[in-house]
């Protein structure tokens, strides 16, 4: 069997009702503002901190030669178990219990398994669900004499409150907010800047009709995709309202069109104010566009731009989404980018990030945030960093579109960051860029032409330091700086 890959996280259910002040996580993603007072962990397992001031810790007197290694790396072990191995080295001992009870171990054994593919029953937790137990047929032992930040600390981020961070937000901070905007307030004025249109998805027939629980009634039995497995809807809603993973599964699914024979395509349309989208020239061959997103409190994403520096809209037809976002040139925190760009490594869940860096991106010049409530639509322009979760749970729509004015940015993406291009099918089309400008050619030559205006125009634009340290015969008068070697 492959060995899972791992975060080290655990996910339960149901826990206990009495609150218990524990020692807060001493380590990069602290933070004093956060309240320490939370659910205890459902087997009562407890920080490393608070290991200091015990008689002893389970995981080095109860662990055997297990003890010798980071925790981390008990758990890579534990990985390469099958569900049978994992029940019988948590019969062991009681350290050995809470390593075999993390529940990304068993959410990655439940992904990988054939149940995950059929019809199943969602028990609350990963554990229970591929065992196939009720609660009361699963036993759980306390475990107060286990001090461990990797069995510990999934549980505590997914208790960590939303509240403070999606609240309070600062007035030079805040999304800006429309009822609505014309096409040529669109292309002149914002269609660089993040904005809240409050009026056009009130009129869908989507709003009006759709919630979750209604989209089950009609495709309850129909396969969408959730991150890695693709489950019935009715399956995926069950996880959706019963679980307390850090970073719950996020249903987004980009043949929901086609999956409901159309029958949704109706219940929505572009706003008018975005204009025209470019990439429809592309026809069949175009990268996957259009979603359907459907998560849980506490799911979304974490930072990303979208890709082939589209633009996109996002609509909220039930619940509400945060969002935080950075324009094309300020980094988030935490975030970190490869010297071409082709690669973002955000280490964290939203969570860990929201605990450890939103306080210092709040501060940052140029962050923007907002909440999009139900019947509100939100336009990511091409580029922007975003950071999206559910602070409730939420049903929506969005696609990414080329409007005029960024028709420039994604031709000069798709010539110049060729090995960031995504979507296409390669079996198809061999070189994107020349088809767009070939499908361009042929359907809009001046708007392509105009485009290509503009990007000559940034190219041909030397900057103050160039002129500086320009050699003198190329200068045209006034001080500059030069420098010989």
């Amino acid at each position: 069997m492959a060995p899972a890959v791992l975060s080290t996280t655990i996910y339960e259910v149901s826990p206990p009702s009495k609150r218990l002040k524990v020692a807060p996580l001493q380590d990069d993603v602290s933070d004093a503002s956060i309240e320490t007072e939370i659910q205890p962990h459902p087997l009562r397992i407890k920080p490393s901190g608070n290991a200091l001031t015990a008689p002893y810790n389970l995981r080095n007197t109860s662990t055997g030669l297990f003890a010798l290694f980071p925790d981390e790396v008990i758990l890579q072990v534990f990985g390469y178990l099958d569900a049978d191995e994992l029940v019988a080295i948590g019969s062991t001992s009681k350290g050995m219990y809470g390593f075999g009870r993390a529940e990304e171990l068993w959410k990655s054994l439940f992904i990988e398994s054939l149940a995950s593919k059929a019809t199943f029953t969602w028990r609350g937790t990963w554990r229970r669900t591929l065992l196939n137990i009720s609660d009361l047929q699963e036993s759980s032992i306390p475990l107060p004499d286990l001090f461990s930040d990797a069995l510990y600390r999934p549980f505590h981020m997914s208790q960590v409150p939303l509240g403070p961070f999606v609240s309070n937000i600062p007035p030079q901070n805040q999304i800006q907010r429309f009822p609505d905007i014309s096409t040529e307030e669109f292309n002149t004025k914002y269609s660089s800047a993040p904005f809240i249109l409050s009026s056009p998805v009130k009129s869908w027939r989507g709003f009006k009709e759709w919630t979750y629980k209604s989209l089950i009634s009609k495709y309850g039995n129909i396969k969408f995709r959730a991150e890695s497995v693709e489950w019935r809807l009715g399956d995926y809603v069950a996880y959706m309202e019963n679980q307390c993973d850090e970073s719950p599964l996020y249903l987004f699914d980009r043949g929901f069109v086609e999956k409901t024979n159309g029958e949704m395509e109706t219940g929505f349309t572009t706003p008018r104010c975005f204009g025209k989208d470019f990439f429809e020239v592309l026809g069949d061959d175009r990268p996957d566009h259009r979603w359907m997103i459907l998560g849980p409190e506490r799911s979304g994403s974490t930072f990303h731009k979208d890709p082939n520096a589209t633009s996109a809209w996002n609509a909220v037809i039930e619940g509400q989404k945060y969002w935080i976002m950075f324009p094309p040139d300020l980094t988030p925190p935490g975030v970190f980018v490869s010297d071409d760009q082709s690669e973002v490594t955000s280490p964290l869940s939203i969570a860990e990030w929201l605990v450890g860096f939103h306080k210092l991106a709040r501060q940052m010049p140029g962050c923007i945030e907002g909440i999009c409530k139900a019947g509100e639509i939100l336009h990511v322009p091409s580029g922007w960093w975003h950071l999206v979760v559910n602070t409730s749970p939420t049903l929506a729509l969005t696609q990414n579109f080329v409007p005029t004015a960024q028709l420039p940015a994604a031709l000069e993406f798709l010539d110049q960051q060729r090995q960031s291009v995504s979507g296409f099918d390669c079996s198809r089309v061999t070189d994107p860029y020349k088809l767009f400008i070939e499908r361009m050619e042929a359907m809009f030559p001046e708007e392509l032409k105009k485009a290509r205006e503009v990007l000559e125009g940034r190219n041909n634009k030397k900057s103050k330091w160039d002129v500086l340290v320009a050699p003198k015969e190329t200068r045209t008068g006034g001080f500059s700086f030069g420098f010989r070697v």
